[in-house]
């Protein structure tokens, strides 16, 4: 090759170089700015995670692979610009005779002392039992924790269970888990046992009300999620659930449970585990896919029945929001999408805290 026609090759390359850096520039500076955004916004507004599975790992850290280094954290939290979050107790189901439902009792008892005593040992940290307690804790800069439990089982069939772990302090119960249990069928199991709630579950249910906790229908089957709207006169939410529409699973909402919530006032908080929000491989699941279920709920319902539930160490996570360290880049999407301010307010806090103060929290 002439040295003239490597100089005619470089001088028609040298303009789109030129023309690729100024693009990539752009968009550096354009992503910069809305993580400036994200930034401010997450210091105005209080931010909710309704679903972890990390107290088992914070209070167990050699049960579980990666249980050392949990997605979530207190400082991830604070890294992530995430004030509070629902740590659930989940129990796994075993046998439902007297001794193996005394067992999960016993388990979940063990489990939310284990965890109230290490929240209140961590400088920085606190529990939240109400609004109240939310928002006192945004302002002076603590972290809040809200306790949970996932799955009704704990309440063995003994309705005075309910006030036992209320008085504990659990803010919300995800009624069932992947199995059947004595208060609904779940959505995950292979064939109906009750069509819906058995009658101990309308007794639950009835007093989940009456003391004020929240009832959570995330695993609970179509039919338990008809008769537990049917039977709670409060709001009740899915915390951590995703669309069926746009990923067909067993776990997931179909239109008319999305809007039969959402009729009744309650919320639902979108999961990120990567088996709800799509078919596609683990490596090209990102948090672009946990929009896509967000924006089809504030299209079905409106942005006032919708929040996040992450299920971090429960499956939750994607690309992007690897832990809760990562939580600022929902926000970015949010807005490269048009959110505004006030409408990320409610995604991530407000509409919550309108679910608590109807139940007087």
């Amino acid at each position: 090759m002439t040295l003239i026609k490597t100089c005619q090759i470089f001088r028609g390359v040298l303009p789109l170089a030129a023309t690729l850096l100024i693009a990539f520039s752009a968009i550096a500076q354009d992503n910069q700015k809305l993580a400036q955004e994200a930034d401010k916004i997450h210091r105005k507004i209080l931010t909710i995670d309704t679903h972890n599975d990390t107290a088992l790992r914070i209070n167990n850290p050699n049960s579980k692979p990666g249980g050392s280094n949990p997605q979530v954290s207190f400082q991830k939290m604070k890294d992530g610009g995430l004030d509070a979050a629902f740590f659930a107790i989940y129990v796994g189901q075993e046998s439902r005779d007297s001794a193996g439902l005394a067992k999960a009792t016993a388990f979940a008892d063990d489990q939310l002392r284990k965890f109230k005593n290490y929240t209140e040992n961590y400088k920085g940290a606190a529990i939240a039992y109400n609004s109240k307690d939310l928002l006192r804790n945004k302002r002076e800069g603590i972290t809040s924790v809200v306790l949970a439990i996932e799955n009704g089982y704990v309440f063995q069939k003994n309705i005075s269970l309910v006030k036992h772990f209320a008085d504990m302090g659990v803010v919300a119960v995800t009624l069932c888990h992947n199995k059947n249990n004595d208060i609904c069928d779940a959505s995950m199991d292979t064939a109906p046992e009750h069509h819906g709630l058995s009658p101990f579950g309308v007794e639950v249910v009835k007093e989940m009300n009456r003391l004020k906790l929240i009832i959570d229908v995330s695993h609970a089957s179509t039919e338990s999620l008809f008769d537990i709207l049917e039977v709670s006169t409060l709001p009740i939410i899915a915390s951590h659930s995703g669309v069926w529409n746009i990923k067909n699973h067993n776990r997931n909402l179909k239109d008319n449970e999305i809007k039969a919530i959402a009729a009744k006032g309650g919320l639902i908080q979108v999961a990120t585990g990567r088996f709800f929000l799509s078919d596609k491989p683990k490596e090209e699941v990102t948090v672009s896919d946990i929009a896509n279920h967000i924006d089809y709920v504030v299209k079905l319902v409106g942005i006032d029945h919708v929040g996040i539930g992450t299920d971090f160490d429960g499956g939750g996570g994607v690309v992007g929001l690897e832990g809760a360290d990562k939580m600022k880049n929902i926000t970015i999407e949010l807005l490269k999408r048009g959110y505004s301010e006030e409408d990320i307010a409610k995604f991530w806090g407000k509409n919550l805290l309108t679910i608590l103060h109807k139940h007087g929290k």
